[in-house]
């Protein structure tokens, strides 16, 4: 997955791309935006790995490991 991508998880749209290093997770703002976070490739399970590799938002393996970063993202107060 080389461009963004946006995936809706619990009623919200967030935006994904691939960096290089990991899977970005982003949310637009007035046409921005603002990256959240980034996981490493190694920590997401197979099966998102490979939704991210052919850009398949609707995967369930992906959209719980996007909710894990989200989640995170909560947690640390973001």
């Amino acid at each position: 997955m080389t461009d963004e991508k946006t995936i809706e998880i619990d009623g919200e749209t967030y935006v994904l791309r691939h960096d290089g290093e990991g899977l970005q997770v982003g949310r637009r703002v007035d046409g921005d935006v603002t990256w959240l976070d980034t996981v490493a490739d190694s920590l997401l399970p197979e099966a998102a790995r490979s939704a991210v590799q052919s850009g398949d938002t609707s995967n369930e393996a992906l959209q719980t490991a996007v909710r894990g970063v989200l989640e995170a993202e909560v947690r640390r107060g973001g």
